[in-house]
């Protein structure tokens, strides 16, 4: 393995991890909070133009706001659920049960969503599609909608910008690399829900104009097409971290240069990490010691090693280390591709 600065001096935050106390998810709550709120607001208004206009569609479309609301439900009990401490079933506790109702709050998206929009979309091509109603009431809804999606987002925003910045990464980057998938998932569904907004808009306009109903079909389908890319980003997202993601090997390697540069330590043969949720990461590294280590000096040296590991990288919250013989040669680096193995002879 390339030499590499071991993980000493400042504190590093790798974007895998979350940010400094993303683990306690009190910012990540307020968030989903706020979302929920918000398309409950824009389901209770779409339902009352329903009701009040007599138009079809627009109660399907507070049918639609209810799903995402649902949505919001699900990434809310999944950051409680993941927050309780570990117990004797459960050793390394359940931040990881957050990417099992987010995974849910996915599919939720794309059959509440997508589904819904493609469904209906082709059922209005097809010739039959119902009467919108007023289009004053439907121009009203939408123009709620998107003040409300908008108060959503800019919470969303604030919290990204805000938790990049502490990384010291792009918004972009810490979006795509983010464990804290509940922020990802509210963040992408608001952006969506404004453009579907726009869309919608478009599609209502247009066939105003025309007095033809493709213009409306063809803006749900092009919903429906939003949703569902939006249902496979988060599956992915989501599924990468339920089977367990590793950090990146840059950072591996930074871990497997402080455990070297103790003095006990002759070689890392291998080093593993995997990502439990934000600032929860397991560090699992087997070490070789120098022969003329004793059972003492090698205790001292793995307490001082983990010592090491978790100031340099606050995110680990368990260290363990399997003393091992040494490899040599090509044998020392570890099987993975791009090889985790450091060290030296005697």
């Amino acid at each position: 393995m390339p030499n590499t600065p071991p993980a000493t001096g400042r504190a590093e935050h790798p974007v895998e991890a979350g940010p400094p106390g993303a683990g306690e998810s009190s910012e990540s709550t307020v968030t989903v909070i706020v979302a929920g709120l918000c398309n409950l607001g824009i389901s209770i208004a779409k339902a009352a133009a329903g009701v009040i206009g007599g138009s079809g569609a627009m109660l399907s479309e507070a049918a639609h706001s209810l799903a995402d609301t649902v949505t919001e439900v699900l990434l809310w009990f999944s950051l409680r659920r993941s927050t309780r401490p570990a117990d004797d079933t459960h050793p390394f506790g359940y931040s990881r049960e957050r990417y099992v109702w987010a995974l849910l709050a996915s599919f939720a998206t794309f059959v509440g969503g997508a589904v819904f929009s493609v469904n209906d979309g082709v059922h209005t091509l097809t010739g039959g599609g119902k009467d919108p109603g007023s289009p004053v009431l439907s121009y009203a809804v939408l123009g709620i909608a998107f003040v409300l999606e908008s108060v959503s987002l800019a919470r969303t925003v604030r919290q990204v910008r805000g938790d990049a910045g502490r990384l010291g990464v792009s918004q972009r980057r810490y979006l795509r690399l983010t464990p804290d998938t509940a922020v990802k998932a509210v963040y992408l569904e608001d952006v969506a829900a404004l453009i579907g907004l726009l869309l919608a808009f478009g599609g209502l306009l247009g066939s105003r104009v025309t007095g033809s109903e493709v213009w409306d079909g063809c803006a749900s389908l092009l919903i429906g097409a939003l949703l569902a890319w939006v249902a496979v980003v988060l599956a992915r997202a989501n599924g990468s971290l339920l089977i367990g993601r590793a950090l990146p090997q840059s950072v591996e390697e930074r871990i497997a240069g402080a455990l070297h540069d103790l003095p006990q330590v002759r070689q890392v043969v291998d080093l593993v990490t995997l990502v439990h949720g934000p600032q929860d990461i397991l560090v699992a590294a087997k070490v070789a010691f120098r022969s003329t280590a004793t059972a003492h000096d090698v205790e001292l040296a793995c307490e001082h090693g983990e010592q090491v590991i978790r100031s340099a990288f606050p995110a680990v919250s368990r260290v363990y280390l399997d003393p091992t013989p040494g490899r040599r040669g090509p044998a020392a680096r570890a099987d993975r591709p791009g090889g985790r193995g450091r060290g030296d002879s005697d």
